[in-house]
């Protein structure tokens, strides 16, 4: 009986095998694939395993609290390029610049540019130049023609011009140079966009206007155009998720302020009526900033929503239909740098705008560098003097272990920032440009109190941060007098040894450093070079010993260090060091903020480990208030 019910139930059985197979396999697909994408996914994805490339030994964690462990970050996606005809036309050299009248914008120059009636745009002074040549690259390498640049001074139309960049003349009469967040120029550059916006929409095109301090990662305009009852489309400053697909943000949830780093318009009524208001609001009162103005103008009237589906709610007077970009692929630089918000939602990001940093334009370029976003010239990639590199080392008590606090939080860095101030004395003796390490961190920078991470945003901990967070990179990079500050000392991210714009005659020209304690074998104060192509030197080796031996490789581009703990002893040369040291006392910044105390800011030190006692603290006083130098 019993064998005749197990005979009778045996295609059950059968199926219920099945169906758990089936089952297994399915998930360990999705588990690998899940690996497989964290692999090549944003920074801030926490991924301190990831594999590192051939030339690092591996590494492998255990339950040791002491163990140092390798880290090495995940890369950024790639942007979604595809490849197309090349669309700039550069002009024969021996023709001559043609007359500015030439360049006035007017409705044929805009016509001939148009694309299913749309045209993207961007403006700018020369001190953006590079920025907008990235921006113009992206486009291109999307295989997007319709676009215009605007430009604010004759220094950057002309250089445009002979690069076969599509450029019309602003007749702003601009400076050429930087002119800085907030400032009287900085304000009228915001009212110049205004005027621009009101000079394209009566020409009936659709007009996507943009920074030039944004980078396009994919090609948005069929984006765009699954909202074609929006009037306005605008990003934000919004840090926190209100959906977690591509849709439009939930307008009723979204606290933040709308960007207009990235806004698409439709030449509507309604659209040409808030264009108009705005910029009478602005001419009139120079003290409002251009954001502000559209902010206060747009949210004069707000809601209901338009329909059920489409995310778009009516704003203004009552009858502008708008509509908010997500921001988690219409990324701020705090959704893409920090939280990688995109790639923790399984999302592809269209666009990164430069918002949320620090240290300037200076900041900007580095994060975008980072990511491998940014156009650089060849020579960038292969400096004189060549490279530094070597691999940090993090404990993990460090890193994994505990509550994410300002105490841990410095505890790491501090940890890391010596390594980095070693790195910076051997670089300053051979005259080498230093490719920084990836930095973490555990808790997030911003300009106000918060609790390490804001709430409800999607940050991880401990996460890659940008290099701004910790250091003065505008300072990093400024000239600063050689007879006081020593010889300067540059510096590239850390991801340039991985970018494809690398040489390959730099790809070839590495050596490997291996410290090794001295009287082991083959290991001594010699530029010996093993069969395997790996130098071993010895530690705690002094000035003299390292330009001696390495004396030897200054025809080789890439020189990596296994480590940089206990590498070097310190300058022998007591002038040399004392200017050293003030240089680099200004290289750190500060972690903003504490609750409860004026000021909450926090000052790094490049030198805390020469201070007993140094706790993270503010400046109790205002007399405290000043940087460690």
């Amino acid at each position: 009986m019993a064998c005749e019910e197990v005979a009778n139930s045996r295609p059950l059985f059968l199926t219920i095998y099945t169906v758990v197979i089936v089952s297994i396999v399915v998930s360990t697909l999705y588990v690998f694939s899940a690996i497989h994408y964290s692999s090549s996914a944003a920074l801030s994805s926490f991924s301190p395993l990831s594999n590192e490339d051939s030339r690092l030994s591996d590494q492998t964690l255990n339950s040791s609290q002491s163990e140092t462990i390798r880290v090495v970050p995940s890369a950024f996606p790639e942007p979604q390029n595809v490849p197309k005809k090349p669309v700039l036309n550069l002009p024969p050299r021996n023709k001559k610049m043609p007359p500015l009248k030439d360049f006035r914008l007017t409705k044929e120059l805009v016509q001939q540019r148009v694309k299913d009636n749309i045209i993207i745009v961007t403006f700018g002074n020369y001190a953006f130049m590079d920025f907008i040549l990235t921006w113009v690259k992206q486009l291109n390498d999307l295989g997007l023609s319709n676009y215009l640049v605007g430009a604010m001074d004759t220094k950057l139309l002309e250089a445009l011009y002979w690069k076969g960049v599509p450029v019309f003349d602003m007749n702003s009469h601009m400076s050429t140079v930087d002119v800085g967040w907030g400032s009287p120029t900085f304000h009228k550059m915001g009212r110049e966009k205004v005027i621009l916006i009101n000079s394209i929409l009566p020409f009936g095109y659709e007009l996507l206007m943009c920074d030039t301090d944004m980078v396009w990662l994919k090609n948005p305009l069929p984006y765009l155009a699954r909202y074609p009852g929006a009037d306005v489309l605008t990003s934000s400053d919004q840090v926190i998720p209100t959906v977690v697909d591509d849709s439009l943000e939930v307008w009723k949830e979204v606290g933040a302020a709308y960007n207009i780093g990235i806004f698409h318009w439709r030449p509507t009524e309604s659209a040409k009526k808030l264009g108009k208001e705005w910029k009478e609001l602005l001419l009139a009162d120079d003290n409002i900033w251009d954001q502000n103005g559209f902010n206060d103008i747009v949210h004069r009237e707000l809601g209901p929503s338009v329909d059920e589906d489409s995310g778009l709610v009516y704003a203004y007077d009552g009858t502008l239909k708008l509509g908010i970009l997500p921001s988690s692929i219409f990324c701020s630089g705090h959704t893409y740098f920090v939280q990688g918000m995109y790639q923790q939602l399984r999302l592809e990001p269209y666009a990164v705008h430069t918002t949320f940093q620090y240290a300037g334009t200076e900041g900007k370029r580095h994060r975008l560098r980072e990511a491998m976003l940014f156009h650089d010239p060849p020579e960038y990639y292969n400096p004189p003097g060549g490279f530094l590199s070597f691999k940090p080392s993090i404990p993990k008590s460090l890193l994994l272990i505990g509550k994410h606090t300002i105490g841990s939080h410095f505890k790491l860095i501090n940890y890391q920032m010596k390594q980095i101030r070693t790195a910076l004395a051997i670089a300053s003796l051979l005259n080498r440009t230093l490719v920084m390490p990836p930095l973490w961190c555990r808790i997030d920078r911003l300009w106000f109190p918060h609790p390490g991470v804001l709430e409800g945003s999607m940050t991880r901990q401990p996460f890659l941060c940008p290099l701004d967070h910790v250091f003065e990179v505008n300072v990093m990079l400024k000239e600063l007098p050689e007879e006081e500050f020593g010889p300067r000392i540059d510096i590239r991210e850390y991801s340039i040894l991985d970018n494809p714009s690398l040489p390959s005659e730099v790809k070839k020209s590495w050596l490997d450093v291996h410290l090794c304690k001295e009287g082991t074998q083959d290991c001594n104060a010699s530029n010996n070079v093993t069969s395997g192509g790996v130098l071993r030197f010895p530690k705690h080796s002094n000035e003299e010993t390292f330009m001696r031996v390495f004396s030897s490789f200054k025809d080789v581009k890439v020189i990596q260090f296994s480590t940089m703990q206990g590498a070097f002893t310190g300058f022998t040369n007591k002038e040399r060091e004392d200017r050293f040291r003030k240089r680099v006392k200004h290289y750190t910044g500060i972690w903003c903020c504490v609750t409860d105390h004026t000021p909450g800011h926090i000052y790094y030190d490049m030198y805390w480990d020469e201070k007993p006692g140094w706790k993270p603290i503010p400046p109790q006083t205002s007399a405290d208030d000043h940087p460690p130098w």
